[in-house]
């Protein structure tokens, strides 16, 4: 497995989001959450440091950072705001890089450097009613009229839709063929017969915004289809290897504030006349947590290495998120048992992180399509 030594320049990243994430991201996560409020001044702040633009080519704007960086910066804000984390995720690792990686360079030129600054809001449209973690059975229509593509029907559950001006659109031009007929376009807000209502009642990562998307007989230039009519489906399952990264390192974000909640806790709560970090079942419990962390870690930073290498990823990729979302789950548990009835009430921090560590497991590929990818990639 290759190595987790940081360099300096790691280092000194690592630690400018922890500043940030300690002064700004965790006063504020649990009013954010309990409001369901948009994280705006989070979103600000994290542009003003230039961490919307971290992986992006300098040429549109961005600092071409890697991998290896953007998992150390996701886990530091993870680690104050998971809801944050999420609308990052969404924003740079799938609609900012599925434009990057498969637009053309006018298309290129004319959304990154926005996105890349921040100054609008991406998001990712996959999920329908029938359609998610099986993305071949998309029915959102696109038919095609000479120059322009005519959408029709629904998406469901996407992240950022409410704030996002831009989005990477997943449709299909013929049903009957399968993955080869599916086409992603870029969608502007403004778009005629496109209409976005909220759905509320997450529960966790409440403070994202998450919407049903409707689309009646919009009209979209051919000139917005990013790649190939046909190709969609192979490069989505490329842009998801790579948000698997992010969201393992998410995962690692939201459980090692669950650890760090649990130690500050077991060391100032006293019971049976002593601290409660004194009793074994609690230090193993910690021991416990620790290793897993590590672990997933480990895990989540071999598969960024190697995607900056180049090298084939998609099974460690999957690896990665199998075990981190089941480490962060695991670990929230874990911090509401040490703290017992008081983790169980809102606004603690534990009862939060409980909540918010479970959608790991279910978006971006669910814990079984993982080991789905991981076994194919085993076996055949």
């Amino acid at each position: 497995m290759v190595g987790m030594m940081l360099t300096d320049e790691e280092i000194l990243l690592r630690t400018t989001v922890r500043d940030f994430a300690e002064k700004q991201l965790k006063p504020n996560a649990s009013a954010l959450d309990q409001n369901e409020e948009f994280p705006s001044e989070n979103i600000r702040g994290l542009s003003e440091l230039g961490l919307f633009g971290l992986t992006v080519d300098e040429r549109y704007g961005g600092n071409g950072g890697t991998t290896r960086q953007l998992a150390l910066t996701i886990e530091e804000i993870a680690r104050g705001c998971g809801s944050t984390s999420v609308v990052y995720i969404a924003h740079l690792s799938l609609c900012t890089h599925f434009i990057e990686q498969f637009g053309t360079e006018e298309q290129k030129k004319k959304y990154i450097p926005d996105l890349a600054r921040a100054e609008k809001i991406g998001a990712f449209a996959l999920t329908e009613q029938g359609a998610g973690s099986d993305a071949a059975a998309i029915s959102l229509r696109a038919k095609r009229h000479d120059s322009f593509y005519e959408l029709n029907g629904t998406k469901l559950f996407t992240t950022n839709a409410l704030e996002a001006e831009t989005f990477v659109v997943l449709a299909t031009l013929d049903p009957s063929a399968g993955t080869r007929g599916i086409i992603a376009l870029v969608v502007t807000r403004d778009v005629e017969g496109f209409q976005i209502n909220p759905q509320h009642g997450k529960m966790g990562m409440r403070a994202t915004s998450t919407a049903e998307m409707l689309f009646d007989n919009c009209l979209l230039p051919v000139g917005n289809r990013l790649g190939g009519e046909g190709t969609a489906f192979g490069m989505t399952m490329r842009i998801l290897d790579g948000s698997r990264v992010a969201v393992a390192a998410q995962c690692v974000g939201i459980a090692q504030a669950a650890y760090e909640a649990s130690v500050d806790y077991v060391q100032q709560r006293h019971a049976f006349g002593q601290e409660l970090s004194k009793f074994q079942s609690v230090q193993w419990t910690i021991a416990d947590m620790a290793t897993n962390i590590e672990a997933a870690r480990l895990l989540t930073m071999h598969a960024a290495t190697m995607k900056d290498r180049n090298l084939g990823y998609s099974r460690e990729a999957s690896m990665a998120k199998l075990f981190a979302s089941r480490v962060a789950v695991e670990a929230a548990d874990k911090a509401v048992q040490v703290h017992g009835g008081s983790g169980y009430f809102a606004p603690t921090v534990v009862e939060r992180l409980y909540r918010d560590a479970k959608l790991t497991e279910i978006y971006e590929g669910t814990s079984e399509v993982q080991r789905m990818v991981i076994s194919k990639s085993l076996l055949e």
